[in-house]
């Protein structure tokens, strides 16, 4: 009788950290046992490894040292059909689960307190055809669910893009050079998102920013 043709799994690894990189290929290959494993340590190199490799599965850091992984979600897909993507974070925030979610990934795995099992466990979950959330982003995302004042529900697109901005700190003119908006525009802006957020000064605006997940220290 003829041998069967075995389908190989090939999956590609973008995260900037060596010592993860390594940790992350041996849960693949345990997982896969019969996985072709590479990995990139940032964005360039790994959409360059998505475009001759062409994975079904790619693992994806969101903090990289050359871009924001979720942004590359839709660079990866324009090159490699039909790919799973999986974000491994340690923001597990409302913005960035917001984003990922917006992005259209298959599935979430927070870095902070989630085992190599349970990475594992989404690495096969995705090769079903189904979506996967560890129990950290379900958590955060039922609390989204239950409130009716969540960003994701009273702030256009637009003041999210902008909340990110006035959360570093920036003044109406620094945020009106970056966009190319009139300094009156944006703190019209400023204006219109503390209220729908009611937030009643720029030291709560700024606040609620980096606990939401619109920006961070360093930003």
């Amino acid at each position: 009788m003829p041998e069967l043709m075995v389908s190989i799994v090939k999956l590609i690894i973008i995260e900037d950290q060596a010592i993860l990189r390594e940790l992350l290929v041996m849960a693949c290959l345990k997982a896969i046992p019969s996985a072709e494993v590479k990995s990139a340590p940032n964005a360039k190199d790994g959409l360059t490894l998505c475009q001759s490799l062409q994975p079904a599965i790619v693992l994806l850091d969101i903090v990289l040292p050359d871009g924001d992984g979720i942004d590359l979600v839709s660079q990866i897909r324009s090159t490699v059909n039909e790919v799973k993507i999986i974000i491994l974070s340690s923001h597990a925030d409302e913005y960035t689960l917001y984003r990922s979610q917006i992005a259209g990934v298959n599935g979430f795995v927070d870095k902070n307190s989630q085992t190599l099992n349970i990475l594992q466990e989404a690495i096969r979950t995705v090769i079903d055809g189904k979506s996967y959330s560890c129990s950290v982003v379900q958590k955060v995302r039922a609390r989204v669910r239950s409130d009716p004042l969540a960003f994701s529900k009273i702030l256009s697109e637009r003041e999210m893009e902008l909340l990110c901005l006035f959360g570093r700190g920036w003044s109406n003119e620094e945020v009106a050079a970056h966009t190319r908006l009139s300094p009156r525009t944006a703190r019209n802006h400023r204006q219109n998102i503390m209220t729908k957020l009611n937030l009643g000064s720029t030291p709560h605006l700024i606040r609620y920013a980096m606990e939401k997940g619109f920006t961070r220290i360093g930003d």
